[in-house]
C-alpha cells in the first residue's frame, strides 16, 4: 500500500540505524559507542518508528493504541515520535491542527514529550519555531525549543556544538531552551561518556554551561539508563559548579516519568545521586513547585520560574559549596 511515508522517507532519510554512525562521525570510532548504542537502540527505533506510524496513521483512534502498545520504558519516547509526526503533518496541512488537538485530547498526559518531539521535527521544515510555539499558550510549549536544539546538536553539531552557534532567530529565553536540547543531544552522541560530555561543554561560555548540563541531566535520568552507580556519580561530579542545573534536569525527567506512570530504575539512580532522594520524591517536589509557581516579573516565563523553584528546593535539600554564592542565570 502506498502511504505518505512512502514519499517522505527518501526525502527525510530518517533512520534509527544511522544514529550510531552519526555519533561516530562526531567523536570517532570507539568500542564504547558501538556497545552503548546497543542499549540506546530501543529508544532510537521507538522514536523513528512512532514518527512514521503517526505520519501514516494520524487518526487519534488508530494512533493511540499503536503508541500505547510500546513498552512502558519507551512509551514516552513513542509519544515524542508522535509529536514529531503531528508537527510535520501540521506543517504540510496547516488547517488540520493535529498537534493541538492531540495535546488537548489523548496525548495530554504526555504533553512535554509531544512538545519536544514537535520541536525535533521543525528544522526539517521551512518554518519559524518561535511562530509554532506562539500557537500554544501553556507553560510546556517552551520545550519545542528543547527539541529544536536537540536536532541541531545531534544532526548539525559542526555549528551548534563545535562552533557554539545558535540559529540567529533563537535569542532570549528561547536560546536557553535551545541549549538544554543541545545538552540532551550530548547524552546520545557521546554514548553517555562523561569525559566527552565534559570536554564538549567546557569550551562554551560559562553562561551557557548550566543549561547544557541541565539537558544532560534530563537525558541521563529519562532515556536508556546505561550508567552504573560509579559512572553516574562521576557524571554528577563532572557537572561541577553547574550541578544545580544538572539536578533540575534530573527533576524534570523524574516528573515526566511519574506523571505518565512509567518510573525507571535509572531515574531513581540519577535522583539518588543528585538529590539524595528517589525519583518519586523528586517528582513530588517538582510537581509541588509547579503548583505554587508564579513568575517573579513580567520578563520571566512561568516555565523558567518553575525551574528556579525546583533549583531552590534542591539547594535547600542539598547545599553545594560551588553553588552557594551563585544567583539564578
Amino acid at each position: 500500500m502506498i502511504t505518505l511515508s512512502t514519499f517522505l522517507k527518501p526525502v527525510l532519510r530518517l533512520s534509527a540505524d544511522e544514529f550510531p554512525k552519526i555519533a561516530a562521525r562526531q567523536f570517532g570510532v570507539h568500542d564504547d559507542i558501538d556497545r552503548v548504542w546497543q542499549d540506546f537502540a530501543p529508544v532510537a527505533h521507538t522514536l523513528v518508528d512512532s514518527f512514521w506510524t503517526t505520519v501514516d496513521h494520524p487518526r487519534f483512534a488508530t494512533l493511540v493504541p499503536m503508541l500505547d502498545a510500546s513498552d512502558d520504558d519507551v512509551r514516552g519516547v513513542a509519544y515524542e515520535g508522535a509529536g514529531m509526526g503531528l508537527s510535520l503533518l501540521d506543517c504540510l496541512l496547516p488547517h488540520k491542527k493535529r498537534l493541538a488537538g492531540f495535546l488537548a485530547g489523548p496525548g495530554r498526559d504526555y504533553k512535554p514529550l509531544l512538545y519536544i518531539g514537535a520541536g525535533l521535527a521543525l528544522p526539517r521544515m521551512p518554518v519559524d519555531p518561535l511562530r509554532v510555539m506562539a500557537r500554544h499558550d501553556d507553560d510546556e510549549r517552551w520545550l519545542i525549543l528543547d527539541g529544536y536544539g536537540f536536532y541541531h546538536g545531534f544532526f548539525t553539531p559542526e555549528k551548534s556544538l563545535h562552533q557554539q552557534v545558535r540559529p540567529r532567530r533563537i535569542t532570549g529565553y528561547a536560546a536557553r531552551m535551545f541549549d538544554r536540547g543541545l545538552g540532551r543531544s550530548l547524552w546520545f552522541t557521546t554514548a553517555a561518556n562523561t569525559q566527552r560530555i565534559a570536554a564538549t561543554i567546557e569550551p562554551f561560555p560559562a553562561a551557557r554551561r548550566g543549561d547544557l548540563w541541565s539537558g544532560v541531566g534530563l537525558a541521563c535520568a529519562y532515556a536508556a539508563g546505561v550508567l552504573d552507580e560509579p559512572a553516574m556519580r562521576s557524571l554528577v561530579t563532572a557537572a561541577g559548579p553547574d550541578v544545580d542545573q544538572f539536578a533540575v534536569g534530573v527533576a524534570v525527567a523524574a516528573e515526566f516519568r511519574h506523571l505518565t506512570g512509567h518510573p525507571a530504575a535509572y531515574t531513581d539512580l540519577a535522583c539518588t545521586l543528585s538529590w539524595g532522594a528517589d525519583s518519586a520524591a523528586v517528582a513530588r517536589i517538582a510537581t509541588a513547585e509547579r503548583k505554587r509557581t508564579a513568575p517573579p516579573d513580567t520578563t520571566t516565563p512561568r516555565y523558567e520560574a518553575w525551574r528556579q523553584g525546583v533549583r531552590t528546593a534542591w539547594s535547600a535539600r542539598r547545599p553545594h559549596p560551588t553553588t552557594a554564592a551563585r544567583t539564578d542565570r
